[in-house]
């Protein structure tokens, strides 16, 4: 199968950091053979070199001819967008650079890359978001944009984009597993020692993303939770793993994870659901037992949710191709948390994972 070929845009003062996202992620994916599944090319509006935010320049060798050869172009945060910034259009020689991108392209953004995106018109009428500390000023100036100034990243199909910096890592990490299933994604979250998941609804802006010394985390309820996803789980077990009331546990959770625990325990047993479908022939019935949902019913409304495709279409696309899922494979903007809400009364019985909602 031929690679998929990721063309980057540089533009004047991008960032470094997030110029190297696509790189490393895509660069990281491979086939069971070893052999690479994304060929990634770096283009500027014209060759030679390109200044950064920082002291040093990187020297570009392709012009944004290449912009036509590309699958997926994505572009990076920049901060000299100047008119595109300032006024929302793009520049004379910016739209010519974007006019080589062939129809059907799939497009992505970094941070303040969406700018781009959105003064070309693709993002008219579509969700999008971006930094949060911009997302006022996007949307003011980009009117006919939805934008979605609290999640991490969006995925519009053929369009998708990101919040600024990690969320970058989480966007393209989304998009291998998009494309190649959670094993591929997996593997290269493990090489880039990132985690491997973090859903795209999730809160953009957590108030204690790590936790200070002296406060309790829920650190140790999460990996209690991660040994035992295959059994009814109930919140006050999990707020009794850190001796915190449920009303804290709950608060805390929220404050440091970005989504409730519930949406949480869903979204972790969808992944491991994606595991067992991709590597697996179990039934679906074990299937559902194995991943806490109980029963094959359950589990393919919680699949469906959060994939937008169901349990038996999610294995036949990777277990049989074990390539491009095209439409079957792809994921909705909000994610494993999709339609979740929070977990039963703390004081109720147990109940099947298919009941948390």
């Amino acid at each position: 199968m031929a690679s998929h070929r990721v063309v980057v845009l540089a533009l004047t003062g991008l960032l470094p950091f997030e110029l190297g996202i696509p790189h490393r992620i895509f660069g990281r994916a491979k086939d069971p053979a070893g052999e690479p599944l994304y060929e990634i090319l770096t283009c500027a509006l014209a060759p030679g070199p390109v200044r950064t935010d920082a002291d040093f320049a990187v020297q570009v060798e392709h012009g944004p001819e290449l912009l036509a050869t590309a699958d997926t172009v994505v572009v990076p945060a920049s901060y000299e967008l100047g008119p595109v910034y300032e006024e929302g259009r793009l520049t004379g020689e910016l739209a010519a650079a974007l006019a080589h991108i062939r129809p059907g392209t799939r497009l992505v953004s970094i941070c303040t890359g969406g700018y781009v995106l959105a003064a070309a018109g693709f993002l008219d009428g579509r969700p999008a978001t971006t930094h949060w500390f911009h997302a006022e000023h996007f949307q003011r100036l980009f009117p006919a944009v939805r934008v979605d100034a609290g999640v991490l990243y969006t995925d519009d199909g053929d369009v998708l984009t990101s919040a600024g910096v990690a969320a970058g890592i989480d966007l393209c990490l989304h998009i291998v597993r998009r494309d190649h299933g959670a094993a591929v994604a997996n593997d290269v979250a493990r090489r880039t020692v990132v985690p491997p998941h973090r859903d795209g609804g999730q809160a953009q802006f957590i108030e204690r993303p790590v936790p200070q010394p002296q406060l309790a985390s829920t650190a140790a309820a999460r990996a209690w939770v991660l040994d035992r996803l295959h059994e009814p789980v109930r919140l006050v077990d999990l707020a009794r793993q850190e001796a915190m009331s449920v009303r804290t546990f709950t608060r805390r959770f929220r404050e440091e994870a970005g989504i409730s625990p519930g949406e949480w325990i869903v979204g972790q047993r969808v992944e491991r659901a994606r595991r067992l479908l991709e590597r697996t022939d179990l039934p679906m019935e074990q299937v559902a037992r194995e991943t806490g949902f109980g029963t094959a019913q359950s589990l393919r409304k919680h699949v469906q949710a959060a994939l937008g495709v169901s349990p038996t279409a999610y294995r036949r696309t990777f277990r049989a191709s074990g390539g491009d899922a095209g439409e079957e494979g792809r994921e909705s903007g909000a994610g494993s948390g999709a339609g979740i809400g929070n977990l039963p009364s703390p004081d109720g019985p147990s109940v099947d994972a298919g009941s948390v909602h």
